[in-house]
């Protein structure tokens, strides 16, 4: 069992969490229960799934939480591209959430790797 609170990937991901959030603030009103719901539940989920999945009993499991987080990225880089296509979000911004994103995402594989299973 890891302590997920200590994880330096968990921590980042909390950290984007709270960036998407103020992204979406920002979005159109009729967005709120599109692509700002979308974005804002993908980025808790990576956060989330890092630590449900610390608390696993084995190795295994972390690793499939690990990977859930993983896919929830990838759905927040396609969201974000779509926002960026519609003009909700200007390509400054976009590059940056994407580089946090991509770091996160390596974070992630490099911690996976290195669990036993």
């Amino acid at each position: 069992m890891h302590r997920f609170k200590d994880l330096e990937v968990w921590k980042l991901s909390r950290t984007f969490c709270k960036d998407i959030y103020l992204t979406t603030s920002k979005f159109p009103d009729y967005e709120r229960f599109g692509l700002t719901n979308q974005l804002r539940r993908a980025s808790v989920s990576i956060t989330s799934n890092i630590a449900e999945g610390s608390s696993r009993s084995s190795n295994k499991d972390f690793s499939r939480f690990l990977e859930i987080a993983v896919g929830s990225a990838y759905e927040i880089e396609t969201q974000l591209l779509i926002s960026s296509d519609l003009g909700f979000i200007n390509n400054e911004d976009l590059e940056l959430l994407i580089t946090k994103l991509d770091i996160i995402v390596r974070m992630i594989v490099r911690f996976r790797s290195t669990l036993s299973i």
